[in-house]
């Protein structure tokens, strides 16, 4: 019988990503070439079910968590032109630029802990008239008021505030932290590698200067997330240089408690320009690079799918390739719909999804704290 090149081809890469998922599965590390391997494979159901395994040892695999809270954008004044975010406006735009006052912050946070939610995701634009006081005012105007958690200013934001005040990063940190910031949100990051971030965010945060914040942060005790946004300039090879960043500062501090990765979304923004429609990520790429970051990120216990970006259906798979979260109700969001993606969900359609695959649903608050089990 004669075996065709293509066949003998086909079969070494199939015994080489078994090879890498046994070595997963017996507890070993795998490099950066050997993720690289399993991003190219196309071997999905196989990566999938070796994530799902390696899931299934970090957190209770009979339970699934979620979280509700709110995507604050106090503000969407921005002098940063990053070329994927069409949710920025330039300083001047008095048709569409804002500021949120206080009283609209406050009701906002009213409205979440009427919902039943715990915490406010609170971001926006690097805006050139907002230094330190106007933060540390802001949160203790919340704290003096509310009980809620305030996972709140991404290391750009924190970056921009510490230039616009002419403090270093450990001081603006701990007046935040002082002033009632409790966690610190991975936004920002996109891709870890400093070629991807001069195409996309020229005037945005280094890779060095984005993991310098981080682990300020982490030294002062604060709990932080870590993203990924992929599927436009980046190579393959990058996607894994970026999960090498986070597992290599995990490794050193330890402060990361979950990792979240989603797709670039290319309406209403620039870059949409550079990234022809047939190169964006389908849902199979989302998968895999979920299923490959549970397995690469070996010391990060909670990985979170992306149901905005994709979906309740593929965000309810991606639950089976590797994610414990399905992140959260998000009562209000505004920087992914504003590039075309508009995914709406309550806490009853995050129940019904998580118990059709035989899940327990529990709710958790932004430090993976159990708020309520639904059982």
């Amino acid at each position: 019988m004669v075996v065709s090149s293509s066949n003998v081809l086909e079969r070494q890469r199939t015994d080489s990503v078994r090879s890498i998922l046994d070595k997963a599965l017996d507890g070993g590390r795998i490099s950066d070439d050997e993720a690289v391997t399993l991003l190219r494979s196309r071997e999905l159901v196989a990566v999938g079910r070796a994530a799902n395994e390696l899931r299934g040892r970090k957190t209770d695999p009979d339970r699934i968590s979620f979280i509700v809270d709110r995507n604050l954008n106090y503000t969407n004044v921005c002098v940063t032109d990053c070329d994927f975010c069409a949710f920025y406006r330039k300083p001047g735009d008095r048709a569409e630029g804002y500021l949120l006052p206080k009283p609209i912050i406050f009701k906002k946070i009213e409205e979440t802990l009427e919902l039943g939610g715990t915490g406010v995701l609170m971001q926006g634009g690097h805006h050139p008239d907002l230094g330190i006081e106007y933060y540390e005012d802001l949160f203790r105007s919340i704290k003096e008021r509310y009980k809620i958690h305030l996972h709140a200013l991404s290391p750009p934001e924190v970056q921009h505030i510490s230039r616009r005040s002419k403090l270093d990063i450990p001081q603006t940190l701990t007046r935040l932290r002082d002033a009632g910031l409790d966690s610190l949100p991975g936004g920002g990051g996109e891709v870890l590698v400093d070629r991807v971030r001069k195409i996309i965010a020229p005037k945005k945060t280094k890779s060095s200067e984005w993991i310098g914040v981080m682990r300020h942060a982490q030294r002062l005790g604060m709990s932080t997330t870590a993203t990924m946004m992929y599927g436009h300039v980046e190579t393959i090879e990058e996607r894994v240089e970026h999960f090498r960043r986070i597992r290599e500062l995990q490794d050193e501090m330890h402060g990361f408690r979950s990792f979240t990765s989603w797709t670039y979304q290319n309406d209403g923004n620039r870059l949409g320009a550079l990234v022809p429609r047939e190169t964006m990520p389908t849902s199979f790429d989302y998968l895999l690079t979920q299923a490959v970051s549970r397995i690469y990120l070996d010391n990060v216990d909670h990985i979170q799918s992306s149901w905005v970006t994709q979906g309740m259906k593929i965000g309810q798979v991606a639950l089976e390739f590797g994610a414990d979260d399905l992140g959260s109700v998000m009562i209000e969001e505004n920087v992914v719909s504003a590039a075309g993606t508009a995914y709406r969900a309550s806490v009853e359609d995050f129940v019904r999804t998580i118990r059709s695959l035989g899940k327990i649903p529990v709710q958790r608050d932004t430090l993976y704290r159990e708020v309520r089990v639904f059982a």
